[in-house]
């Protein structure tokens, strides 16, 4: 069965802040049209101190995940540094104890983040958020596996559905936060939380195939 190193892994978290920094312009755009236009730039400033917090540490994923979920809760505006937050908290949770990662510890990461989201949040798949991205994906992750593919083939399965999902969004009428306010008018642009989430799924996928043995 193929794992990958809980250990020295927070260079996976320094990825994926590099890459909501580099799109930190772009998620602020597509959360301008719709919403406060602000979401790349606390999301770009969270991920970016959580960071610096990590280079040069010797951590866990675990750790890094921690550290990443702290920093959103207690540092950045907005609905989504405490959802984002929970989340990552909510990952690190789930490796704690464990040397190797495999597919049903990574599941069992996945689930427990989508629970904490859904613990301070009623969205559900449909109301354009993030979660019209994290859903499809845990779902494709889980019917990977229990296909009989392999770690890494799930990993690409997850992926496809995050952005199948983010996509979704562009035909959705917001239910959930400032954006509902707006009605029919919020068709046509993406949800820069579905954004944003489908580019954090891609980086950790990236990353942990890139470890797998």
């Amino acid at each position: 069965m193929q794992t990958f190193k809980n250990n020295s892994a927070a260079a996976i978290v320094l990825t994926i802040a590099d890459r909501i920094v580099e799109n930190r312009a772009y998620l602020s755009e597509i959360d301008g049209k719709i919403g406060d236009g602000d979401h790349g730039v606390n999301m770009a400033k969270g991920f970016g101190m959580a960071a610096e917090q990590l280079k040069g540490q010797d951590t866990t994923l675990g750790q890094a995940f921690e550290v990443l979920g702290n920093v959103l809760m207690d540092e950045i505006g907005g609905s989504m540094g405490p959802l984002y937050g929970v989340m990552f908290t909510e990952f690190a949770d789930k490796l704690k104890g464990h040397d190797d990662v495999d597919p049903k510890v990574f599941s069992s990461m996945l689930h427990a983040g989508l629970e904490g989201i859904q613990s301070i949040g009623s969205a559900k798949v449909g109301d354009k958020t993030l979660l019209d991205a994290l859903v499809p994906a845990i779902e494709a992750f889980d019917g990977a596996i229990a296909a009989s593919r392999s770690f890494d083939s799930a990993l690409d399965a997850l992926v496809e559905a995050a952005e199948t999902g983010r996509d979704s969004t562009l035909n959705l009428v917001a239910k959930i936060g400032r954006s509902a306010r707006l009605g029919e008018r919020s068709l046509g642009v993406l949800d820069a939380g579905a954004t944003s989430c489908a580019i954090i799924l891609k980086e950790i996928s990236i990353a942990a195939k890139s470890r797998l043995h």
